[in-house]
């Protein structure tokens, strides 16, 4: 990920401006929705498009007490980078570098007993114990162990295995499947089959150091979830989990990411002029046309052709027809803004510009894809990057 620093007025094609302070504000803002739990940073896929190493550095100078990634690459990133204390992992497949990660001193998370065989055979080989915590699978259906005969078998090698020295049980987690839509029944039922796992584990000696469920909506309205970790993922940066739950405003949160890029061209055209590929949108009348300089290759989505917003010079554009590899095309109205003027396609809405979950409902997702999806072509403009006071 391009990682700068530069003026609102650096002449950038386009720039998704990472406004540090409000990534600080909001770890501090979960961390007093979950007083009593500590607070795992989710940083995984770049940090949702934000860049990684960076938000985990402001995260963990807000009072992060954890980094969370997906893949034991993106962890081993964070450690090569700098970054100390607690790291998690958990997206393994058969073969992937246990050795290295227990070298680092990662968290790496174990579903059944094939990972378990792997990382405790890397233990031998670093002569060192591995960080290990077990994922119950508690109803969301991807990861995790099942319930039963299954993780019986896993605690119980796990535990064997400690004993003999080549790992410790740190952790006892899993995920919900429906934490952002209030009231749904699987909440509690995911709730009451992790307090049984757990209690399974711990009734045969596991005694990890933390026992985690809530991811972001989780951590924001469930407080019987929070248990000894929270891991914020989507909230982190400042976006809802859920418009159902509540705005990011409601919950103390700001949106991180401005979304922005400057008009390539404007220009006249007459009546009845398709517009873009397909013409599937034809202008109704003499018009302006500006350019946006921004397509799917850099994460627009496609799908959001003749329906994304964009605030010029004051005003709410709509994309006139279909979203390109490179660019788009927004009809002006008549306006004439010079080229170089500046396009919003999403931010915290201060200005009166777009956010995510407009982008969201436009094409049919959540604000989670827009965000991160944004491409590598798009430069990551660093502010705010001091700490608070």
């Amino acid at each position: 990920m391009s990682e700068r620093t530069a003026p609102r007025t650096a002449p950038l094609r386009a720039r998704a401006e990472i406004d540090l302070a409000a990534l600080r504000a909001n770890v501090r803002a979960l961390r007093a929705h979950a007083p009593g739990a500590a607070l795992m940073a989710v940083v995984k896929s770049e940090a949702y498009g934000h860049g990684a190493v960076p938000c985990a550095r402001a995260a963990v100078a807000a009072g992060a007490d954890w980094l969370g990634t997906a893949t034991p690459e993106e962890a081993l990133a964070l450690r090569a980078a700098g970054l100390p204390g607690r790291i998690m992992c958990w997206l393994w497949t058969p073969g992937g570098p246990w050795r290295e990660a227990i070298e680092a001193d990662l968290d790496v998370s174990v579903s059944g007993m094939w990972a378990l065989r792997e990382v405790t055979e890397a233990a031998r080989r670093a002569d060192r114990p591995a960080r290990v915590q077990l994922k119950a699978d508690t109803g969301l259906g991807r990861g995790g162990c099942q319930p039963g005969e299954d993780w019986a078998e896993l605690v119980r090698e796990a535990l064997r295995a400690e004993a003999e020295g080549l790992l410790r049980v740190t952790g006892l987690w899993s995920h919900f499947a429906c934490a952002d839509e209030p009231g749904h029944p699987s909440i509690a039922a995911q709730l009451g089959r992790f307090r049984e796992m757990v209690a399974y584990a711990e009734e045969r000696g596991a005694r990890p150091e933390v026992r985690h469920i809530a991811n972001s909506p989780a951590t924001l309205t469930l407080p019987e979830s929070h248990f000894d970790l929270v891991r914020a993922g989507i909230a982190t940066y400042g976006i809802s989990p859920s418009p159902e739950l509540g705005t990011p405003a409601d919950f103390g949160l700001r949106p991180v990411m401005t979304l922005s890029a400057s008009l390539a061209l404007v220009k006249h055209v007459p009546g009845g002029h398709g517009i873009s590929y397909g013409h599937r949108y034809v202008t109704p009348g003499e018009t302006t046309l500006g350019l946006v300089p921004l397509g799917y290759a850099d994460g627009i989505p496609r799908h959001a052709s003749s329906a994304g917003p964009v605030l010029v010079e004051g005003k709410w554009r709509t994309i006139a027809g279909r979203v390109a590899m490179d660019q788009f095309v927004v009809d002006l109205g008549g306006d004439e803004p010079a080229p170089g003027a500046e396009a919003v396609l999403f931010g915290p809405g201060d200005r009166g510009e777009p956010t995510a979950e407009d982008w969201a409902q436009a094409a049919g997702t959540i604000a989670y894809e827009i965000v991160t999806r944004i491409g590598t072509r798009v430069p990551r403009v660093y502010v705010n990057e001091e700490q608070d006071g």
